[in-house]
């Protein structure tokens, strides 16, 4: 006899994708780097996820492969967790206050193939760049005009980069049990 539970995964992208159902002008505000207010709904953190999905398969990210974040709490970071984990990927978040050794030690240990970054880290990261053997591709987390040029990085817009995918990305129906986030460095799995 089959219980009369749900008979679909608890995914991720459900999560968001529930939000913008039930909750779809609910307000996500947050400030970003350039000093403004971004004010966006569950609608908007869902289409710019699934944007997001679609631009990641694209840089040829794939169910199980890492993507290093280095940013504060934000409108972009948000969408960003979504789109990872919704994708299959497994985002793995940067604690900022290491070190430098700390930092390039733990972000290839994960072997992140993608690293996200707020503005305000790009020193930083231009600093470990060199040592980053598995990270193929830098995206900062600003729109075109906030982009800076880096004399260090081949940087990608982050907004570019999702505005030139389709919002219609299909989710894909993953294990339940599937990674969607990685544990921060020096905690235990047990």
């Amino acid at each position: 006899m089959r219980g009369l539970m749900q008979n679909h995964p608890l995914l991720i992208s459900s999560l968001i994708e529930h939000a913008a159902v039930a909750h779809p002008q609910a307000e996500i505000v947050s400030r970003t780097h350039e000093g403004g207010l971004v004010r966006h709904s569950y609608t908007d953190v869902a289409r710019r996820a699934r944007q997001l999905a679609g631009a990641l398969l694209a840089l040829g990210v794939t169910e199980g492969t890492r993507v290093g974040t280095m940013a504060w709490n934000g409108h972009r970071h948000i969408g960003l967790l979504y789109g990872v984990s919704g994708l299959g990927a497994v985002a793995h978040t940067i604690n900022p206050r290491l070190f430098p050794e700390q930092l390039d030690h733990i972000i290839n240990h994960a072997e992140d193939r993608a690293l996200f970054f707020d503005l305000s880290f790009l020193p930083l990261i231009e600093r470990l760049a060199p040592r980053l053997r598995s990270v193929r591709t830098f995206i900062a987390l600003a729109d075109r005009k906030d982009t800076p040029r880096s004399t260090a990085l081949d940087l990608v817009c982050y907004e570019e980069l999702i505005d030139s995918h389709d919002p219609g990305f299909e989710w894909p129906r993953l294990d339940e049990c599937t990674a969607g986030a990685a544990l921060p460095a020096g905690r235990s799995k047990t």
